[in-house]
């Protein structure tokens, strides 16, 4: 049987010679990210949307197969309930994106440490599979990585013993809140590391690990809003990601993890970027589209469906506080006959409308 890894306690020893240049091109990217986001006048705007593409991302990783539509369609339905394996999926997004909303929230209050890792889980799993799972608590007892059916004999990975893990988290919390390590990025790769090894709760620990990292930068004041959505890069590059991890593990070497981690944070850094790009540029397109629409609740309605891709007339209504339901339904018409909305032909009951151009730079 394999036995418990058992991590090193952090800090770790790391060659910055080997790094120079993959540190110089993360750091380029990620100024030239936070230059473009603090232009904006009005980062929320694209916050949800951003934070939702990543929420779907990271738990594609995971095995949840919705896509954006599906994700947004939900939300905007009247129920809550789950009747469907996408429902299902959908609302594990949808906690994903309101974890990092509590994160961001309180990350000025406190320090990123055990407890405040513990609540952002305890909503991830809040009336999600896993719920039973002891969400908000670090595991009691063993767990290990492996193919579907497969037990602990044939494990890919057994982190360490359940007894083991308060006090590793202990050593990964002093670190985090440290100043020590030469760069904030490495640092950053090295807590990810740790904190998928520690695998310290009996389901999320991957979600959570990914989540930590946006919010470590935001944190840092790499960004001034943790808008980017690194799980992109991890997903489509799933098996080096696991592989990169393992080999720390079984060698202690950490320059190549911390290459490819480095790596991933130029990669999306740019992404982010011409996502960012592409938002703007709709936005400035459309609001030229309704000047010639005389409603004075006109941008109003256009910052309400950047924020709800997809939405009903009851969510328009709620949002608006137009004078009457007239209004609101003359103001929807134009936005479809100036090519802003279309009726999502999905929803033959309680119709709702889709701001189909934010959907494909999401997608």
């Amino acid at each position: 049987m394999p036995k418990n890894y058992i991590p090193r306690e952090l800090p770790p020893i790391i060659n910055y010679n080997e790094l120079i240049s993959d540190i110089v091109e993360a750091h380029d990217a990620i100024s030239e990210l936070k230059g473009l986001l603090t232009t904006l006048n009005n980062p929320d705007l694209l916050a949800r949307s951003l934070l939702t593409k990543e929420a779907i991302l990271s738990s594609k990783i995971e095995g949840t197969q919705v896509n954006i539509e599906d994700v947004l369609e939900y939300e905007i339905k009247k129920t809550q309930t789950q009747t469907t394996e996408e429902d299902k999926d959908s609302r594990e997004v949808i906690n994903y994106r309101k974890a990092m909303y509590y994160a961001i929230s309180e990350i000025e209050k406190r320090p990123i440490n055990s407890k405040l890792i513990k609540d952002i889980h305890s909503i991830l799993l809040n009336s999600v599979r896993g719920e039973d799972k002891d969400k908000g608590k670090f595991r009691n007892k063993q767990v290990f990585i492996g193919k579907t059916g497969t037990d602990i004999k044939n494990a890919t990975y057994v982190p360490p013993s359940a007894k083991e893990v308060e006090k590793l988290m202990r050593n990964l919390e002093e670190y985090i809140n440290s100043f020590f390590e030469k760069d904030p990025i490495v640092q950053i790769g090295v807590i990810h590391h740790q904190f998928e090894s520690i695998h310290p709760f009996l389901d999320g620990n991957g979600r959570i690990g990914r989540l930590l990292i946006s919010l470590f930068l935001y944190q840092r004041k790499f960004l001034p809003y943790p808008l980017i959505y690194i799980s992109e890069y991890l997903e489509e590059n799933r098996r080096e990601y696991y592989t990169y991890l393992q080999n720390v593990e079984e060698t202690g070497d950490w320059e190549e993890w911390t290459r490819f981690f480095l790596h991933s944070i130029t990669v999306q850094s740019y992404k982010t970027q011409k996502t960012v790009k592409s938002m703007i540029k709709l936005y400035e397109d459309s609001k030229n589209k309704i000047s010639q629409i005389s409603s004075g609740y006109a941008i109003k309605l256009l910052d309400i469906i950047f924020d709800y891709p997809i939405i009903s007339f009851v969510k328009i209504k709620e949002l608006l506080n137009a004078n009457s339901n007239q209004t609101i339904y003359n103001l929807i018409n134009k936005f479809i006959e100036i090519g802003i909305l279309s009726e999502n032909n999905k929803q033959k009951r309680n119709k709702t409308f889709i701001f189909q151009d934010l959907i494909n730079i999401l997608k």
